[in-house]
């Protein structure tokens, strides 16, 4: 993934945490918090609990809460900083689902296995999601052009206004980079409505 190193300044804001300092913990928030509550809300979809908690935003303080009490858990030397938030999202995310799709004590296995799938293709989504917001616009256009407009590379190529092997190559490196989403297996595409690096 494009710029997938840690940089100074997330090296900066992991020292800040480790120290307690409140402020870095605002900073934080005011720079990543959109992103973590939007991927919150791609794997929840949105739906209330039965009491009443919107779950995107109980995911999206509990992430910012697991990161202030344990600084130590993110590591710069394996990532950048909007990277393990995002896995951090996709992880609580999942637990909530887990617990909102599988809590019902009188649910079948048939039900059960129903209810994981619908955990795993929700966390894949919202994976997805995150990974075409974060590569480079020339993948992402190529994408778009692929998947929306059911476009081949050549089409893409001029509307691009690039070579046949440039496209073919943005759009390999753009489908490679979009399987990690779920490694067994293709992944659904990105919503159309708000295609991620796109302003809404």
């Amino acid at each position: 993934m494009a710029n997938d190193t840690p940089t100074r300044w997330d090296r900066k804001m992991q020292q800040r945490l480790v120290r307690g300092e409140a402020a870095a913990l605002g900073e934080l928030y005011d720079r990543f918090g959109p992103l973590v509550h939007s991927l919150a809300h791609r794997a929840l979809g949105g739906a209330g609990d039965s009491f009443g908690e919107d779950p995107v935003d109980r995911v999206t303080k509990d992430v910012f809460a697991q990161l202030w009490e344990h600084p130590e858990a993110y590591d710069p030397r394996r990532g950048p900083l909007r990277s393990w938030l995002a896995d951090a999202t996709r992880q609580a995310a999942e637990r909530r689902l887990r617990s909102r799709q599988l809590g019902s004590p009188s649910q079948t296995p048939l039900e059960a296995e129903r209810a994981e799938q619908k955990v795993r293709a929700a966390s894949a989504a919202a994976r997805a999601d995150y990974i075409v917001g974060s590569m480079p616009a020339s993948l992402r256009a190529a994408l778009e052009l692929a998947y929306f407009q059911r476009q081949d590379y050549r089409q893409a190529a001029r509307r691009l206004g690039v070579t046949e092997d440039e496209a073919r190559r943005r759009l390999r490196l753009g489908l490679q980079l979009l399987s990690t989403a779920v490694p067994e297996g293709p992944v659904a595409p990105p919503r159309r409505d708000g295609f991620p690096g796109q302003r809404r």
